[in-house]
């Protein structure tokens, strides 16, 4: 689509588990590369499988450790658009609808639409297409 883009896979980054023991200890050198990535980056595409019905563990550790770096970490979400997109073994709605509620609350603007696919709803391309261009226009605009 021409549009430059970041793939972070959050289950190659070494980060231990968050705890505020673990924060006493001193913030991991990983977070200090992760907030960097969000500080720069002009809006997300957050694909994640659905655990249980819920954020997969990963992704809720690394908004975690972001949360405790520096004075205002909402600064890397605040008015960034957000795409959001899962696949799951069951229904697969009930990620999405923790992962909007989750970044609506970091302060994202998270578009209206999602890509949803499961064992019984398989990729629809012209709409995920679609998704696509939307994040792009409006990282674009930004």
């Amino acid at each position: 689509m021409g549009f430059e883009s970041e793939i972070l896979d959050l289950t190659t980054i070494e980060l231990p588990v968050y705890s505020p023991v673990k924060e006493d200890e001193g913030l991991p050198a990983a977070v200090e590369d992760l907030h960097a990535f969000f500080r720069s980056a002009s809006g997300f595409f957050i694909c994640a499988p659905e655990y249980n019905g819920l954020i997969p563990p990963v992704l809720n550790n690394a908004i975690a450790w972001l949360s405790v770096q520096g004075e205002d970490f909402r600064a890397l979400f605040n008015g960034k658009p957000v795409g959001l997109a899962t696949h799951s073994g069951s229904g697969g709605q009930k990620v999405l609808t923790a992962m909007r509620i989750q970044m609506s609350h970091l302060g994202c603007n998270v578009i209206g639409r999602e890509i949803l696919t499961n064992k019984n709803k398989s990729l629809n391309l012209k709409s995920s297409e679609s998704i696509l261009r939307q994040i792009a226009a409006l990282c674009a605009s930004d």
